[in-house]
């Protein structure tokens, strides 16, 4: 235990200027000296109030790579109801490391992919939208919705211009339309010109293209479309991102495939059906925290050269990549991760 690293999740007091100090070593609480207040080590993270941390990292780590939920409950002995309740605060700890690690961030993100999946739920039919950096595999977040609408495409590129710089950037979707009208509502800035009122500007350079699937007689035909923008600035943020040869939605598919293979609920012929669209929505952050802070990934890796002959490839996440982290996280640093004004999260640099 080392107080001068915590930071006291009531006052703000910080460690390191001796306003905090250790009150149990038996139970891992420490005490403020400003405030009077104890706290736990774990206060803010996932293992917070846990009887079974080493557990619930455990069953965590084997739900996000894609094992039956039936397979936890039969080897460890557990109730459909824990481990219920165990994969949901897992999905509210990882949209809140999300939150504050993804989207707090500013990028130039030159190239971004978006796509949507349709998934059977106890109650009906909802749909998923996903958005992801090419030029990095970051995933950048995802909505959930009952309807395929204009709504769903809006909270999903959302996330995308939260954490995007005013440059150019180009969208590569599939055929629906909605993403146009979309687009404009999101990608824009709120200004005062002077002597009036603040005003909404739409980003100049923003290129949308599509990938147009023909059905019917022409069925296995693809039209690549420049619905919107320069076909020239789409080429050179093709290039710069390394997004491919030609016009495509290569990566958000892939992206879309790994979820499916991993989270049975997302299958499209599954007989595990979630029961509410909360239950898809906390399995989504889940899955997408792990993506991008604890897979390594292979298109991703960097040569180390050691010599005239040799050289060894250094494995990256799509956190590294993106500059979050100089690490791969493991499920349990991602459990620790501390939200809100406690104690800082695993740090960007190991030591």
């Amino acid at each position: 235990m080392n107080p001068r690293e915590q930071v006291c999740p009531h006052c703000g007091a910080e460690g390191k200027q001796g306003q905090v100090g250790v009150h149990s070593r038996q139970e891992q609480r420490y005490g403020c000296k400003s405030c009077g207040r104890t706290f736990s080590q774990t206060h803010g993270s996932a293992f917070y109030q846990l009887k079974k941390p080493e557990l619930f990292a455990v069953v965590i780590s084997l739900l996000a790579y894609g094992c039956p939920p039936q397979a936890v409950i039969a080897t460890y002995g557990l109730s459909d109801k824990t481990v219920r309740d165990w994969a949901k605060r897992a999905g509210k700890q990882c949209q809140a490391v999300h939150e504050q690690t993804v989207l707090n961030q500013r990028w130039d993100l030159q190239h971004i992919q978006a796509d949507e999946m349709k998934v059977t739920t106890q109650r009906g039919i909802v749909w998923v939208a996903l958005v992801m950096m090419v030029s990095t595999r970051l995933w950048l977040g995802g909505s959930v919705s009952v309807t395929r609408g204009k709504d769903l495409i809006e909270a999903c590129l959302q996330y995308a211009a939260r954490c995007a710089l005013c440059r150019p950037i180009w969208l590569a979707v599939d055929g629906l339309n909605m993403y146009l009208n979309a687009a404009r509502r999101v990608f824009r800035s709120r200004h005062r010109l002077p002597g009036q009122h603040p005003r909404w500007f739409v980003w100049g350079e923003v290129v949308i293209t599509q990938v147009v699937k023909k059905r019917g007689g022409r069925r296995g035909h693809i039209e690549r479309v420049v619905a919107q923008g320069d076909a020239h600035l789409a080429d050179r943020l093709r290039q710069q991102s390394g997004g491919g040869t030609v016009i495509n939605s290569a990566f958000i598919e892939r992206l879309n495939a790994t979820f499916r293979q991993r989270v049975a609920t997302l299958g499209r012929r599954s007989r595990a059906l979630a029961r509410a669209p909360q239950t898809v929505t906390d399995a989504l952050f889940l899955q997408g925290c792990i993506y991008n802070f604890c897979t390594s990934h292979a298109s991703l890796a960097l040569p180390l050269y050691l010599g005239p002959n040799r050289r060894h490839w250094v494995q990256r996440t799509p956190a590294m990549a993106a500059g979050l982290t100089d690490h791969r996280w493991r499920v349990t640093e991602l459990m620790e991760f501390r939200i809100g004004r406690g104690p800082a999260c695993p740090p960007r640099y190991s030591t």
